[in-house]
């Protein structure tokens, strides 16, 4: 656990509470520091000390990369950091930053002179805290207060900058031009961590922002709400646009009401009327930490006191009870069921992590807040010592969550303090967990493991019990007798009320699973297993909206199922199983008809290690190779590769499907399962080319993936679309084995051959559907094509539309040598000097031809609504393909894109080579579009994207067609909620339709 820390200097350490990682690296940073010691004597006379405060500057610096930087950019801060004691250096430098709004005769700062200030506040408060935290000087305690003091620091001298300049240009007119925030009606909350003085080390901060307009101070009262919303635009951008100084603090405004739908800034009683009339719990739950911030804080104060009704309830009614049992259970869904990790274990969100801890207060908090003022603290410490004083939990178990509480944290900020990136996640790499365990003054990663893991276990323990104690809900389910042919009139009753429309025929289903008329029920053992279940079964089902349909999913599961008793004892001893059964029959239809006719992929669900480990390129590829092993027959790779791949399919979408992985996560793990599935397809259909046909001398391949396989973009339903290409050495006429081709009957045969294995129907099922129709002249042309045929056609014969697929394109698989030759020369073709309104006609053109022979059905069919996916892809590749002809080459998008696998040859890769490949979407949009369009346009656009992906990969996930509210089921419904951060299906489809209308504008300005 954290020791207690104490004040004192860095300068002063009599021992130093971590080490460097080697001696080599410590002797860099003091290499690196020399040069600055000549100019600051206080990083001399530690440089000189020799002791520990030596010690403890040199490993901090090689511990965080970010650190060091910073030291280098700042020795000045450095200086004072290590001879200052840190809470005057942070008081004086946040009061600067509070007062940066203005020069020193009072006159209005630039806007350029208030964003460096704030920027250079913020570094050297962020030096300072990570020094003194990692030195145990302070504590997380302290640095989370001092970070949120920071940002109210900074959020009041923007927004005082803000009014004060709106003044002067005669939009405004303030009570008081001294202090522009009193009085002028701007209301400005701090929500979650920071309104609670919680935030961590590289935090984003959530604002809302509302303004009174009865305070008069906006001239044109009609013109308020759009002179407010212009602020708030330029308050982010001051707050959180990159410059050479970094930045102050990422800012989001989405717990605003209604977001899609509204402007930045809100009128106050319409904000009032809104919580009122249509205000949800989670929106209860997130004004428990609310604080005023900045603006006019009287008022803000005056605001959340007529809220307060809203937020605490007097009486808590069964809807509210329901919604937080409800949040409870994603929360154990999202969670998963797997054994507590180390490596890759999210800190925040994973099992016996933070959340766990905030969460329980939060609810204790709605459902006594309202009886019980002393409830309603904001600090998550605060409110367990809270909690034990009112017997909600006893002391122990505070004092236990409080200390787990702070050591979290602990290891949070030090995850957060290596590259300053807004993080929660442990390293998956030995080398970089142990940068983790000795920034927490672990000697090594074991040791830090053995003490993770036991707060870890504690948390979950108390966690656990603690909502044990809430069971009383789901107590006496009522009668339940499914004994004889003939229907208990008490049972039907029962049934009727855990929520199933046909309690009969409900009933005659568990009449089927009680006589043993299934294989998972013919064994006594299973059959009590599955009795003992069947209340829980029955209440959780029940709970869904469409019960009986779920309910009967579940039991052409069971149907299908080989033997039960596995799967009835590991259902019966772990709950969050039989939830995420349910979230399948529930919503996911799709999901749960590959269950009832592939029972096998369920195994993949039995392994306990299942949400603790994501499913990287790395662990798919070693999933693959352990299936495969010791399999020969052409006939027999085949079926493993459409089994292991069904199943790993599968268990993306069980992760995406209980929230463990992100859409963005699932896209990129779909694509690399796809590429190793490709690749090792393409290995087989070799072999067997080679053992018929033998070689053509000089041979290679490559397999290009375009479209979505591409730009690791594939849903769980996607096809894949790719190219074949091939050389030879010259001269080579046909190849040397028994039955001999020419070359390029050779490579159309291995290409066929290709597309079979992967798409022909085996007792297995398919593994992808394929299309070619992305070669040189689609349809018409070879369905292999040579490397030179490729090259002369893209540079004489490409259309505009085939260069756009182009900056998509990557190597999934093949000869390594031809595999770079083809990225080599996709990057010569992109490069030609290109003429800018020619390509804006043509893509216009193509929008406008697709818009016409496949108009969207409704605003669900995100892909080709107007500003929907394939406005967003359009505009990507536009800046790709501008920028290409400019000089513009891409950067890897991370190590999972640029990863290689080594095979038994080393000329032949399953994975892509690193070839400077960035063909997603989003990477396009965030590599050109700031400098092109703008960081709030490119924010905007990369937002969309987001919100259009994430829809679309539930929607393929849980059902094979389109989304169609009327007969979705109303589990997918939640689903498709959560995924679009909506409260409702209805503001969910003002959230699309506002997006729409955004991007479309977007589209339209840029191809004008």
């Amino acid at each position: 656990m954290t020791e207690t820390p104490h004040a004192g200097l860095i300068s002063d350490l009599a021992k130093s509470p971590i080490r460097a990682p080697s001696q080599k690296a410590g002797k860099s940073i003091a290499a690196d520091l020399k040069p600055l010691a000549a100019e600051h004597p206080e990083i001399a006379d530690v440089l000189a000390s020799d002791g520990a405060p030596r010690e403890f500057l040199l490993a901090a610096l090689a511990l965080s990369p970010y650190l060091r930087e910073t030291a280098l950019i700042d020795p000045e801060s450095l200086a004072l950091a290590v001879s200052v004691p840190a809470a005057s250096l942070v008081a004086k430098t946040i009061g600067e930053a509070r007062d940066s709004w203005r020069n020193a005769d009072g006159t209005l700062a630039t806007e350029t002179e208030l964003m460096r200030h704030l920027r250079r506040a913020k570094r050297r408060v962020s030096l300072t805290l990570a020094l003194h935290d990692l030195a145990r000087l302070i504590d997380a305690r302290h640095t989370t207060a001092a970070l949120s003091e920071l940002a109210d620091a900074a959020l009041g001298a923007a927004f005082d900058h803000l009014l004060r300049g709106g003044h002067e240009a005669g939009k405004l007119t303030l009570p008081d031009p001294e202090k522009p925030g009193e009085h002028s009606g701007l209301i400005v909350l701090g929500m979650g961590k920071h309104g609670a003085h919680e935030l961590n080390y590289s935090s984003d901060i959530d604002i809302v922002v509302f303004f009174d307009p009865a305070a008069g101070v906006v001239k044109d009262r009609d013109e308020a709400t759009e002179v407010f919303a212009r602020m708030v635009r330029r308050l982010v951008r001051i707050m959180q646009e990159r410059t050479g100084d970094g930045y102050v603090f990422r800012t989001d405004l989405r717990l605003r009401p209604d977001p899609g739908s509204t402007p930045l800034a809100f009128p106050l009683d319409a904000a009032m009327n809104y919580y009122e009339s249509r205000g949800q719990n989670w929106e209860r739950a997130a004004y428990i930490k609310a604080r005023p911030v900045a603006g006019d804080l009287e008022a803000g104060e005056r605001f959340l006191q007529e809220l307060v009704p809203f937020v605490f309830r007097k009486y808590l009614d069964f809807a509210a009870i329901s919604d937080i049992h409800s949040i409870k259970r994603q929360i154990h869904a999202h969670r998963g069921f797997g054994d507590i990790a180390v490596k890759g274990h999210n800190v925040k969100l994973g099992r016996g992590g933070i959340r766990e801890i905030e969460f329980f207060v939060q609810t204790q908090q709605l459902i006594a807040g309202g009886r019980m003022p002393k409830l309603r603290l904001r600090r998550t410490d605060e409110m367990l010592v809270a909690l034990a004083r009112a017997r909600w939990i006893d002391t122990a178990t505070a004092r236990l969550l409080v200390e787990s509480y702070w050591y979290l944290r602990d290891v949070e900020h030090r995850v957060q303090m290596v590259r300053d990136e807004q993080s929660h996640t442990l390293p998956e790499s030995e080398a970089e967990l142990a940068r983790i365990a000795l920034m927490m003054g672990n000697a090594d990663t074991r040791s830090f493991g053995k003490s993770y893991v036991t707060v870890l276990t504690q948390v979950e323990q108390c966690y656990a019990d603690l909502f044990e104690k809430e069971q009383g809900l789901s107590d006496g389910v009522g009668n339940l007798v499914f004994t004889g042919e003939d229907d208990d009139p008490g049972t039907l009753k029962t049934l009727s009320d855990l929520g199933f429309e046909r309690p009969s025929d409900i009933a005659r289903v568990i009449r089927t699973w009680h006589y043993g008329r299934y294989r998972a029920t013919q064994s006594k053992e299973a059959r009590e297993r599955l009795t003992e279940l069947t209340p829980e079964l029955l209440r959780v089902f029940g709970a869904t909206k469409r019960a009986d349909e779920a309910l009967l999913r579940f039991d052409a599961f069971l149907s299908g199922l080989p033997a039960g008793i596995q799967l009835f004892s590991l259902i019966g001893n772990n709950p969050g199983l039989m939830s995420l059964m349910v979230t399948i029959m529930a919503s996911a239809p799709r999901l749960a008809d590959i269950i009832s006719r592939k029972p096998h992929v369920f195994d993949g669900m039995l392994d306990p290690g299942l949400m603790a480990e994501l499913p990287t390129r790395g662990y798919l590829a070693e999933r693959l190779e352990n299936f495969l092993e010791g399999a020969r027959a052409y006939e027999e790779i085949l079926d493993r590769l459409r089994i292991v791949a069904l199943e790993q399919k599968f268990l993306i979408g069980v992760r995406l499907l209980t929230g463990s992985i992100s859409p963005d996560r699932a896209a990129r793990s779909f694509s690399h399962l796809a590429d190793l599935i490709i690749g090792a397809a393409l290995e087989a259909v070799r072999e067997g080319m080679e053992e018929a046909h033998g070689r053509i001398p000089g041979g290679r391949v490559a397999v290009l993936g375009m479209g979505k396989l591409g730009s690791y973009e594939l849903t769980a339903g996607s096809d894949v679309d790719i190219i074949l290409l091939y050389d030879h050495d010259s001269g080579s006429d046909e190849s040397d084995g028994p039955k001999p081709l020419d070359p390029v009957r050779y490579y159309t045969r291995m290409t066929q051959r290709l597309v079979a294995a992967l798409s022909a129907p085996t007792a297995e099922g398919i593994l992808y559907e394929v299309d070619l129709r992305l070669r040189p002249s689609g349809n018409k042309g070879p369905v292999a094509t040579s490397i030179r045929a490729f090259s002369k056609y893209q540079a004489e014969e490409a259309w505009t539309w085939e260069h756009m697929a182009l900056t998509r394109a990557r190597a999934v698989c093949g000869d390594m040598s031809l595999c770079g030759e083809a990225r080599a020369l996709i990057d010569q073709v992109l490069a030609k000097p290109r003429d800018r309104s020619k390509l804006i006609a043509d893509l216009t053109e193509m929008r406008a031809l697709i818009e016409q022979e496949k108009p969207p059905r409704d605003i669900w069919d995100v892909k080709l609504i107007p500003g929907g996916l394939i406005d967003i892809e359009f505009i990507a590749q536009y800046l790709s393909l501008n920028a290409r002809a400019e000089g513009w080459l891409p950067a890897p998008e991370d190590d999972e894109a640029a990863g290689l696998l080594s095979g038994t040859d080393p000329d032949r890769i399953s994975q892509p080579v690193d070839h400077n490949e960035c063909t997603s979407t989003d990477a396009t949009l965030k590599a050109l579009g700031p400098d092109t369009l703008g960081e709030e346009t490119t924010e905007s656009l990369r937002h969309a994207l987001g919100l259009w992906s994430g829809h679309a990969q539930i929607v393929r996930l849980c059902t094979e067609g389109e989304f169609a509210p009327k007969e979705a089921p109303a589990g997918l419904i939640d689903l498709v909620t959560r995924s679009g951060e909506a409260p409702n299906l209805a503001s969910l489809e003002t959230d699309f339709k506002a997006t729409s209308k955004r991007i479309r504008s977007v589209f339209q300005k840029i191809m004008a």
